[in-house]
């Protein structure tokens, strides 16, 4: 990846879910060196402030969806600030909730349709988040931005994306719960899903580099989407939706480095981390860390740390 300018843009929503916290995020990246790491390899970095937008609305009843103005509120505005920061240099959104990618996926799409370029999707996450408001049993809007951004049905009231990504542009990496529904929808739809199972039994470095393949040969922009939730919860605890078995430290590492190798990604999407549930900035410093790795830091290069 091309050293460059580095677009830092917070993000606090924390209506997605009914969980309080996200909305520490941007900040904890900020305590955490975001800025510092990548400045040392080399990148101009812009920090543009926090996103202004709805912080907190008192839990919608059970069986109902939750926030859904807030949550249009703030897809309208990431979308517009997601447009803006593409033409002008690599953007990082600090999240923030995974409702988030709403609104900077839509944005990212719209600049790659502006430059007739496809657009692509890594999705490293342990939920694929293709309900709709109509499907979520939750009502968490958090668990639906892939399904918005593909242009399926259920989103009235959201702004039409301007250049919805086809479904065989996603890759989910990471999966480790997925509900009926979403089974059944990706199955269908020719997206490429890479569960934790697979990865145990041929690793996470062939199916990654099979798409990142495909992204080549298209000449498309790639977004990646970091949900804390991708790695294993006891390296990440910063977060409300563990499930176990996650990435661990060194397959996270190594996404971030072929990625890097790649040189194909063009956003990023930090999302979930939930400062009030971490131990003493130790989720916030790991994220960081791989974003230094997506960013070109090298193994040889990366200090020695101590979580404890």
């Amino acid at each position: 990846m091309s050293v460059g300018k580095c677009i830092l843009i917070g993000a606090g929503m924390d209506c997605g879910k009914r969980r309080r916290g996200c909305v520490m995020g941007p900040d904890a990246y900020r305590t955490a060196g975001i800025a510092e790491e990548l400045s040392s390899l080399g990148w101009q970095v812009e920090d543009r402030g926090n996103v202004d937008g709805p912080v907190w609305v008192e839990d919608a009843p059970k069986g109902e969806v939750h926030a859904l103005t807030e949550c249009i509120s703030w897809t309208e505005k990431l979308a517009k600030a997601s447009k803006t920061a593409m033409k002008q240099g690599f953007p990082v959104f600090m999240g923030g909730d995974h409702a988030l990618s709403l609104g900077t996926v839509a944005g990212v799409a719209a600049h790659a349709a502006e430059r007739g370029r496809p657009l692509f999707v890594l999705w490293l996450d342990a939920h694929p988040d293709i309900n709709t408001p109509q499907t979520t049993t939750s009502g968490n809007l958090h668990g639906t931005p892939i399904a918005y951004l593909t242009g399926q049905d259920g989103f009235e009231g959201f702004p039409p994306v301007p250049a919805p990504v086809p479904t065989e542009n996603v890759c989910f990496i990471g999966l480790r719960s997925v509900d009926k529904p979403e089974r059944e929808f990706i199955q269908q739809s020719g997206m490429t899903a890479i569960d934790m199972r697979y990865i145990d039994e041929r690793g996470i470095a062939a199916p990654l580099r099979e798409f990142l393949e495909k992204v080549a040969a298209a000449n498309g922009l790639l977004h990646v989407s970091l949900d804390v939730d991708f790695l294993e919860p006891s390296i990440a605890p910063a977060v409300g939706t563990t499930v176990p078995g996650g990435a661990t430290f060194r397959e996270a590492h190594l996404v971030m480095e072929i990625l890097h190798d790649s040189d194909l990604v063009t956003s990023l999407d930090l999302v979930e981390l939930n400062p009030f549930l971490d131990d003493r900035g130790k989720t916030a410093s790991l994220m960081v860390d791989l974003t230094a790795s997506l960013f070109g830091r090298r193994v040889f290069d990366r200090p020695t740390h101590s979580y404890t």
